[in-house]
């Protein structure tokens, strides 16, 4: 793993917001290895590098609000010749409950962004770290509610959940630095006191 990018959207007014579950995970990652994310012009977005016994992998929030995701990922990954299949993507998921926290590869985007990213990569092939916030079915019955949603804080209970599954990815983050995904796959999608199953084999 070289570039891990967590989707959302700048500015304060958005920075508690479900749609910033993405930026709440690498700011975590950052504090846990003393780094601090950067404004840097030409990848449009906060950067920092931190180490891994692997290997150093940059940490991105792109800047360009969620819909053009694509350009801040594109900048980096292209100045630094990092291939997809070594970028994970972090965003929020509608159709995950908050609490869940899934680890794929490839596959069609769920959202803006990550159809952004594919958009400018031109490919679905790279890892993507999908943590749930739920869905507004009952509440829902047209896009504009889901935006409202999206764009609204968790309630507290719902903020506890998210909480716990940013920990379980943080918990999971050695493994996927290592590009030991089997094993990450595990580790997530397994709950606690549950008897691991193996999961499908990871692709690269």
């Amino acid at each position: 793993m070289k570039l891990v990018a967590g989707l959302g959207n700048p500015g304060k007014k958005y920075e508690a917001t479900r749609h910033n579950a993405g930026f709440w995970w690498i700011d975590g990652l950052a504090r846990a290895a003393g780094a601090q994310c950067r404004h840097e012009a030409r990848f449009h977005g906060e950067v920092a590098r931190i180490a891994t016994p692997s290997g150093d992998v940059w940490l991105l929030k792109p800047a360009t609000y969620m819909n053009e995701s694509g350009r801040a990922v594109g900048a980096l990954a292209d100045f630094y010749k990092i291939a997809p299949k070594d970028i994970l993507i972090v965003h929020d998921e509608l159709d995950l409950p908050p609490g869940g926290i899934k680890l794929k590869f490839g596959g069609s985007g769920s959202g803006n962004g990550v159809r952004n990213v594919i958009s400018r990569l031109g490919t679905q092939e790279f890892w993507r770290l999908r943590i749930g916030i739920g869905h507004p079915r009952e509440l829902a019955a047209n896009e504009q509610e889901v935006v409202d949603y999206v764009l609204h804080a968790p309630r507290a209970e719902e903020q506890r959940a998210i909480e716990e599954a940013l920990d379980r990815g943080y918990d999971a983050w050695p493994l996927m630095a290592a590009n030991d995904m089997q094993a990450a796959m595990l580790r997530l999608h397994t709950k606690p006191g549950e008897k691991p199953r193996p999961n499908a084999p990871a692709k690269p």
